[in-house]
């Protein structure tokens, strides 16, 4: 399978969920099926029922966090070598060209991508139009309003 890009940030994120899920969630939801068996006949048992649920939830997303790490080519951004180029983990700032609207945004993995905190997937039509380019450089982003002009107006690797 092929790797997929991470920041440093984002792994540490899900490291931090995994361990708080099997360290915590997990014990705890073991903890309740325990004592939803100790209130006898299972068959119409709600708590017994509602925690083995949780259980698979937590068990899925232990499963899909390990995964995602595994198949993670994480990338420190801060080891890479300052540039004007846009690359995976860079913060760029961009002007539209037709409402002179400026916005930054980070690129960082899917796992990672948040709108509100301007940290958008690597797979999305503004990220994959800025990769490669640089400082100066107009592109053309295609978006469901259509082609929108923009120039990059710094390239910073924080």
């Amino acid at each position: 399978m092929k790797k997929t890009p991470m920041t440093l940030r984002g792994a540490e994120q899900l490291r931090k969920e995994l361990y708080f899920l099997k360290n915590v969630r997990r014990p705890l939801i073991i903890k309740d099926i325990s004592e939803a068996r100790e209130h006898g006949d299972l068959k119409e048992n709600a708590e017994y029922y509602a925690a083995r649920e949780q259980q698979s939830f937590c068990e899925g997303r232990i499963q899909e966090i390990e995964e995602k790490l595994f198949h993670a080519h994480i990338i420190d951004i801060s080891k890479l070598s300052p540039s004007t180029r846009v690359v995976f983990g860079a913060t760029v700032s961009i002007e539209n060209l037709n409402t002179e609207d400026r916005k930054t945004y980070r690129i960082v993995g899917d796992d990672e991508a948040n709108f509100r905190e301007n940290m958008i997937s690597i797979n999305s039509p503004i990220a994959r139009g800025l990769v490669g380019k640089e400082e100066g450089d107009i592109v053309m982003i295609n978006t469901p309003g259509g082609n929108v002009g923009y120039e990059i107006l710094k390239v910073e690797y924080l």
